[in-house]
């Protein structure tokens, strides 16, 4: 709730405080006082369009400041803090704009600069305003129906949910259901991609390796017939013809030229024993010489049993694999890899396909259960519109408006959304013979406050607005009519902190809290003050609002006999009058 306001250099108000609390709050003052400077400072705080015409004449700017006590656990608290704002250590938030002459506006909450878009979203959770010049939080469709479903209770509310449920279950599917279709062609592409992959690579039957495998050995057998020549001509230099020696002049071979450098070294061996380790020198060579003469025959004999006829087949089995990866690259092991997975992609896809079946029939079902759902919706919201219609009409008739009667109109939607498949309008037949029209076109500003009263009368228990504030909503009204306003706005006090700008004695003196407004004028300049009056203060304003005279004894007896009544109306046992709502939930009446 709002604990005060601080303005300053709005209006005709040059700086005033003032003293708010929960309850009902009554704001009088004589006409140009400057009442509606408070519906202004409110507009102002919950985020309004900032006008430099509303700073006062000669002041440099415009400040309103707001302190608020919240929860520190509600939504608007969450907001608050979302936005950087703190509260102090009473859980209040001090809310603050100024209006510079020029029209430049700031906004502060909780001491933080914000844009006055943060204050309009909090606005929206902490008041609502009803005036002629005002948005009204029952303005749309949808908030329509949002307080036609809470006004129906815990059986509305668990239908909406399964509604929800169900609309949000079927977008799930047919959100599963457009990527797998947007997906097909390329399913069906991949898929043929993945078919002729098995069939080229399965076949060929890749090893990994393979490739160089293959090349080294096509390498070898392409040289075979220089590998015959240099290997036979160093086995004959070796152990061969003796015409093949070194620089072809002969000669004989490595062995015997080896075995002749042994005997002379054993021979010299007899005459110097330190030449033993030289001779056994020349017998190693001879037995190296020996073994590699030996290697060099077996490779040449493996060169003959070899053809050109491997070598054929080798240079097909490479063409096959470097067109495998050519295609399905760019590696041998790529290759290998894919003709692993492509059976188990192949497999998925095809999974695709019959996912895709299984979600069409899945969607049918989904699209019953939801009609269902939001039949049942359209059931409670009917029986419910009912109850709403005769409680608000009658609250119309006690608020002058004796021919009035609030009608909730239902239709279809094209297709069922998340809030279901209805159309909620509420509509307003102000007089005999007009057709009911939506709210807010058919209706004066004065008749369309005393509808918003109702509305807030008998929605009290389900509003989540802690603070309602009402401007002219006693316009046009006297007499009982407006002591059953007051009567009303006493009994929505109980649930909600209430703000009301009032010219009538018979609203203000239901009020918890009187707050005046007067002015005073030098001869340039007029001033206003704001007080909270008690006592017999109380008791001369109520009397000048009855009679337009203060100081009359009979205004001043009627004046004390209307605070008695609101008094006596305030002190009775169920004067909050609370009836069951359309599901025996209560609801203010």
């Amino acid at each position: 709730m709002i604990l005060d306001i601080d303005i300053s250099g709005l209006g005709v108000i040059e700086r005033a405080e003032l003293p708010l609390g929960p309850g009902f709050t009554a704001i009088t003052g004589e006409t140009g006082a400057g009442k509606t400077m408070i519906v202004t400072a409110l507009g102002l705080l919950r985020g309004g369009r900032a006008s430099a015409d509303a700073v006062r004449s000669g002041a440099s700017k415009a400040v309103v400041e707001g302190r608020w006590q919240l929860d520190s656990d509600s939504p608007a608290a969450r907001l608050a803090a979302d936005a950087g704002a703190e509260l102090d250590e009473n859980d209040e938030l001090l809310v603050a704009r100024q209006v510079s002459a020029e029209g430049r506006s700031r906004a502060w909450l909780g001491g933080r600069g914000v844009p006055a878009s943060i204050l309009a979203d909090l606005g929206e959770r902490l008041v609502v305003v009803h005036g002629q010049s005002d948005q009204w939080r029952l303005r749309s469709e949808g908030a329509q129906r949002a307080a036609l479903d809470a006004f129906g209770g815990a059986e509305l509310r668990t239908a909406r949910s399964a509604v929800r449920d169900a609309h949000i279950r079927r977008g799930e599917l047919r959100s599963e259901l457009q990527t797998l279709s947007d997906a097909e062609a390329e399913r069906e592409l991949e898929a043929a991609r993945l078919r002729r992959a098995l069939a080229d690579i399965e076949p060929a039957e890749p090893q990994p390796g393979e490739d160089v495998t293959l090349l080294a050995r096509i390498e070898r057998l392409s040289n075979l017939e220089a590998l015959r020549r240099d290997v036979g001509q160093a086995h004959e230099l070796l152990a061969g013809d003796s015409s093949a020696g070194f620089g072809g002049e002969g000669g004989g071979s490595s062995t015997e030229l080896v075995s002749q450098v042994r005997s002379l070294i054993d021979s010299a061996t007899s005459s110097d024993p330190a030449l033993g380790e030289l001779g056994q020198a020349a017998a190693d060579i001879s037995f190296a010489i020996d073994e590699l003469g030996l290697r060099l025959a077996g490779y040449l004999d493996g060169l003959e049993a070899e053809g050109s006829g491997e070598l054929a087949q080798l240079n097909d089995r490479l063409t096959l694999l470097t067109s495998l990866t050519r295609t399905y690259g760019p590696t041998l092991d790529d290759v290998i890899e894919l003709g692993s997975q492509a059976g188990m992609q192949l497999l998925e896809l095809e999974n695709d396909s019959t996912r895709i079946q299984e979600l069409e029939t899945q969607i049918a079902e989904a699209e019953e259960r939801l009609a269902a759902a939001a039949s049942r919706l359209t059931e409670l919201r009917t029986a419910t519109a009912s109850v709403l219609e005769g409680r608000v009409t009658k609250e119309l008739h006690a608020l002058a408006m004796p021919a009035a009667q609030l009608t909730v109109e239902i239709s279809s939607l094209d297709e069922i959304a998340a809030h279901g498949g209805d159309r909620v309008a509420f509509m307003l037949r102000p007089h005999p013979g007009t057709e009911p029209t939506p709210l807010g076109k058919g209706a004066s500003g004065g008749e369309l406050s005393r509808v918003m009263l109702a509305l807030e009368v008998v929605l009290a228990d389900v509003s989540s607005v802690p603070t309602l504030v009402f401007d002219e909503v006693d316009a046009g009204v006297g007499g009982s009519a407006a002591i059953e306003i007051g009567r009303r706005l006493q009994r929505l006090s109980a649930n909600a902190q209430v703000i009301v700008v009032t010219h009538l004695a018979q609203v203000a003196a239901f009020s918890d809290n009187h707050i005046s407004i007067e002015k005073s004028s030098d001869g340039q300049f007029t001033t206003s003050s704001i007080r909270r009056i008690s006592g017999a203060d109380r008791t001369q304003e109520i009397a000048r609002l009855l009679s337009g005279l203060s100081d009359s004894e009979t205004g001043n007896a009627h004046a004390e006999e209307l605070l008695e009544l609101a008094a006596a109306n305030r002190a009775a046992p169920g004067s909050v009058g609370h009836d069951a709502g359309a599901d025996g939930s209560r609801s203010v009446v």
